[in-house]
């Protein structure tokens, strides 16, 4: 995708509407124009006088994102619904003013597709976990909520280029984390890959431009070989009777970007640019045409996948092989029928696109809830997770490729790639996890974190004298509904232990935003967030914090900012000591002299103060003053290497210097955070990822290669003391393959 030049222009709504009634009529579906007029009419007077930022009406979008309905096939009440998605966020309309001119199923869609009210989030991953639960709430009473929510976010990536830089970078990283995974689940390609190279525009502009720059000075040699190649194919076909329409095309800007990193690869080292497409009328006629294929070129070995036999779980279906042409260029070539090139295309859209019945209304035929059902079992298994699980579980459930097993009766199992036998025994039924003592593949016995592969046939062992789950069975299992299943036990069956165990988490949290649990149990602090998670007691939270329903980390949060709301009289005893032991620190300040930086030093007053490079201490820290020749007294961890070396150095004895954190601290700090992980494609991102989740601020970020399948990234970061940058290290750790978490200097 070449990148455009932004227009002048302001486009016309009127014009911009006529041209989505014609595309309707184009289409073919019998829908009734008058309703869609209304809606035109409703949005367009709701939304008078708001511009987006390139200065075009508001309306715009509204009918942009209708427009992008049509192209998905969607109906009619659908495309009321799109041109009024944003009337009760935005505008003075309520469900009950949609609900009277056009029924209650488009004013529950308009709903469903609606933001969140704006509360206060510990985070902007909380905030975006709870949005994501509220969509997916409502698709599953309705899809159409969520493939309205992708066009509106699909016209919002092609009109990225007037936003900030910084809401660009958002928004792009939202796009990626949630919205490509949700089309992909939805078996929506074509939607995926422009969300992804929209998406890779913002966030590796360069690594775009590389990619692009180069497909466009080679588009004439590959139109030429695709060019050649399908008039080869259809030759052949066509002499042995095949009915088949090819269609050919370079695969999409994302995909050769992953597989570049993937395999650590320029784009000159990537063979495959080219996919063929091969359409046919029947399921035998798929393999009919997969011999010939394998007759005409030599198959790659290991890279045959059959999806028909063995769906995906979008309900993808094809035959994929990859061959070597004469020119000794490889060649990916999926072969399959129209209706499931239809699905593979428009994904669950197809349902209304292919399928749609005599009513333009009718969301849903008989016996299509049971294909939906992904989205209800999706909801359920996170009800008992909290924004960072809930995160990774969308990741792993919604976008990891699949690996499919076999149960003993020969049952086949689809679980997401790297699954171990807890998820499999859990897939079956939460009893046969719960009571698992063992596990065979393919008759011998495995361990627990075994990773499954596809055509393995998996036999689970189980005890009724069992103890139950093991806690460490957290970090094996990778399905989301595998670990919350495990957490329901330990909800369920150790509640005391739970109890006690998250007292001393808790205690521990609280600690490092310098409270106790007696601080917070008043029913003044704790008795809101215990109504926010609809706990009747604190030792309903205790216990949650103990089988990891709820982070720690969040809930000492939630309560110290709870704390921090209460009226100055209603202070705490900690609150007065530490105005105590404020006031005694002014004092001893006013006595020691001006802090600069945040520095007093003793015995000295405005003296040339700096942050030793080689570990960056920030307040919180044990630091130690070391006067250096002619730039003042340089500030070190008391644990940073150098400093122990220094302090070994007898010469040094007499320059090293009292000093201490002022109370007040003015100024953020920098400081550098280390990451030893497994070196793997999408690392660098994933990082990238949970720092925007948590809004830090950073200045750098890097990674480089350590050794065999290993690597080392390097975050610099602006905070405000060590707690806050053992809340970063701690949600840095959450990313997976993360070995280890240091500071520079140790």
């Amino acid at each position: 995708m070449e990148n455009q030049e932004l227009t002048v222009r302001t486009p016309d709504p009127d014009e911009q509407f006529e041209a989505l009634i014609q595309k309707i009529k184009d289409s073919g579906h019998n829908m009734d124009l008058g309703r869609i007029r209304a809606a035109y009419e409703m949005a367009r007077v709701a939304h008078s006088g708001q511009l987006r930022r390139d200065g075009s009406p508001y309306v715009t979008h509204c009918i942009a994102a209708a427009d992008i309905s049509v192209d998905i096939g969607l109906d009619e009440d659908s495309i009321i619904a799109a041109l009024l998605h944003d009337v009760i966020e935005d505008t003075n309309l309520t469900h009950e003013d949609i609900a009277r001119q056009f029924g209650t199923a488009v004013a529950d869609i308009v709903e469903g597709v609606t933001k969140l009210t704006r509360v206060q989030y510990t985070s902007k991953e909380e905030e975006q976990a709870e949005n994501l639960r509220k969509m997916l709430l409502a698709m599953a009473k309705d899809i159409r909520v969520i493939l309205i929510k992708i066009a509106d976010r699909l016209h919002n990536m092609r009109t990225m280029a007037y936003q900030s830089p910084e809401k660009q970078r958002a928004k792009s990283l939202e796009t990626m984390e949630i919205y490509a995974p949700i089309a992909h689940r939805l078996g929506m390609q074509r939607a995926k890959w422009e969300l992804e190279d929209l998406a890779l525009q913002y966030l590796d502009p360069s690594g775009y431009k590389e990619i692009t720059d180069n497909l466009n000075a080679r588009m004439p040699e590959l139109e030429a070989f695709m060019d050649n190649m399908k008039a080869k194919i259809q030759a052949r076909l066509d002499a042995e009777g095949e009915q088949a329409t090819i269609y050919c095309r370079i695969k999409h800007v994302y995909s050769i970007y992953r597989k570049m990193y993937a395999q650590k690869l320029d784009i000159n080292g990537i063979f495959d640019l080219c996919a063929f497409r091969v359409i046919v009328d029947s399921i035998p006629d798929c393999y009919n045409v997969l011999g010939i294929i394998h007759d005409m070129f030599k198959p790659v070995p290991g890279r045959f996948k059959d999806y028909i036999s063995t769906p995906k779980p979008n309900m993808y279906q094809s035959v994929h092989t990859t061959v070597i042409g004469s020119e000794g260029i490889p060649f990916e070539v999926q072969i399959r029928t129209w209706e499931m090139h239809y699905t593979a295309e428009y994904g669950v859209a197809a349902h209304w696109k292919y399928k749609m019945g005599s009513s333009a209304n009718t969301a849903l035929k008989e016996g299509d809830e049971d294909r939906f059902a992904w989205v209800r079992r999706l909801l359920e298994s996170q009800q008992e997770s909290d924004a960072v699980d809930f995160f990774h579980n969308m990741k792993v459930d919604m976008f990891a490729d699949d690996v499919f097993v076999f149960s003993p009766k020969g049952d086949v199992i689809n679980l997401p790639a790297g699954a171990t036998p807890i998820d499999f025994a859990y897939s079956i039924h939460s009893d046969i996890g719960n009571h698992m003592v063992g596990a065979k593949v393919n008759g011998r016995i495995v361990t627990y974190d075994y990773a499954l592969q596809n055509g393995d046939i998996v036999e689970i062992r189980t005890s009724k004298s069992a103890p139950g789950p093991s806690r460490d069975w957290l970090n094996v299992a990778k399905s989301g509904s595998a670990r919350t299943k495990i957490k329901q036990w330990y909800k369920k069956e150790r509640r005391e232990e739970n109890i006690q165990r998250g007292r001393s988490m808790l205690e521990e949290e609280l600690k490092h935003n310098g409270l106790t649990l007696d601080d917070v149990m008043d029913e003044a602090v704790c008795g809101p967030i215990l109504k926010r998670f609809s706990f009747s007691c604190f030792d309903d939270l205790l216990a949650a914090v103990g089988y990891g329903g709820i982070t720690a980390t969040r809930a000492a949060n939630r309560l110290r900012d709870e704390a921090k709301n209460l009226k100055p009289e209603r202070k705490t005893a900690l609150d007065k000591v530490s105005e105590a032991a404020e006031r005694r620190e002014t004092q001893a300040a006013k006595k020691e002299g001006k802090a600069v930086h945040g520095i007093l030093v003793a015995g000295l007053s405005n003296c040339l103060v700096k942050f030793s490079r080689c570990c960056t201490p920030v307040p919180g820290d044990d630091i130690m003053g070391f006067i250096t020749r002619g730039q003042g007294v340089s500030i070190h961890r008391r644990d940073c290497v150098n400093c122990q070396q220094l302090l070994s150095q007898p010469e040094n004895a007499g320059r090293w210097v009292q000093v201490s954190w002022a109370s007040k601290i003015p100024d953020t700090y920098v400081t550098t955070i280390l990451i030893s992980a497994k070196n793997r494609s999408g690392l660098v991102m994933d990082i990238a990822t949970v720092l925007n989740a948590i809004n830090a601020k950073v200045r750098s970020l890097n990674a480089r290669e350590t050794g065999i399948s290993m690597a080392l990234a390097s975050v610099t970061v602006e905070v405000k003391d060590a707690s806050e940058l053992k809340y970063i290290m701690s949600r840095l750790a959450s990313v997976p393959g993360v070995g280890s978490i240091t500071r520079n200097g140790m």
